[in-house]
C-alpha cells in the first residue's frame, strides 16, 4: 500500500504540476496581451496628442495669414483712403486759390473724409498698436489741415496768404506722418524696405 500511495501521490503530483504549468502559461500570455493593449492604448493616445497639436498648430497657422490678410487689406484702405483725402484737401486748396471747381472740389473733399473716415474705423478695431498710434498721428494732422481749410474755405477771398501757407503746411505737415503710417504698416507686414 506504500507503493500504492507513493504512485497515487506521484500521479496527483503530476497532475497538479501539469494543472499549474497550463494556469502559469495562461497567466503569463493574459498578462503579456494586457501589457500589449496598453502599450498600443499608450501608443494610440500619443498618436492622438501628436494629430491634435498639429492640428492646433496648424489651426494657429490659418489665424496667422488670415490675420495678416486682414491687416493687408485693411492697410491698403487706409494707405489709399488717407492719400486721397490729403490730395483732396490739395485740390481744394487750389480750387479756392483760383475760384475755379470749387463745389466739385468741395464734394471730392467730403467724398474724400468720409471714405478715410470709414476706414480709420475699420482699422482701430483691426490694426496692432504701433500702426494705431501712427495712424492716429495722421489722423490728428490731417483733421486739424481740414479744420483749417474748411475755416478758409467760408471766405476764401480774406484767406489769400492763409491758403497759400496751407499747401505748404499739407506737404511738410501732414505727409510726413502718412510716411511714417506707412512704414508702420509695411514693418507690421514684415516688408522690409
Amino acid at each position: 500500500m506504500d507503493a500504492g500511495w507513493a504512485g497515487l501521490l506521484i500521479a496527483m503530483v503530476g497532475v497538479a504540476g501539469t494543472l499549474g504549468a497550463a494556469l502559469l502559461t495562461q497567466n503569463r500570455a493574459d498578462r503579456t496581451k494586457r501589457m500589449e493593449l496598453q502599450a498600443a492604448t499608450e501608443q494610440r493616445r500619443e498618436e492622438r496628442a501628436h494629430a491634435e497639436e498639429l492640428l492646433r498648430a496648424e489651426q494657429t497657422r490659418q489665424w496667422q495669414r488670415e490675420s495678416l490678410e486682414r491687416r493687408r487689406a485693411c492697410y491698403i484702405t487706409l494707405n489709399t483712403a488717407a492719400r486721397q483725402y490729403l490730395t483732396a484737401m490739395t485740390n481744394y486748396a487750389f480750387a479756392l486759390q483760383r475760384g475755379e471747381e470749387v463745389a466739385a472740389s468741395r464734394g471730392n473733399l467730403e467724398a474724400a473724409r468720409l471714405a478715410y473716415r470709414d476706414s480709420y474705423a475699420e482699422s482701430q478695431m483691426i490694426v496692432p498698436d504701433a500702426v494705431l498710434r501712427a495712424s492716429g498721428t495722421a489722423k490728428s494732422h490731417l483733421n486739424a489741415a481740414y479744420g483749417k481749410l474748411k475755416k478758409y474755405g467760408a471766405e476764401p477771398s480774406t484767406y489769400v496768404e492763409e491758403l497759400s501757407a496751407l499747401e505748404n503746411e499739407l506737404h511738410r505737415g501732414v505727409w510726413p506722418h502718412l510716411g511714417s503710417l506707412k512704414r508702420s504698416m509695411r514693418s507690421d507686414l514684415g516688408i522690409d524696405d
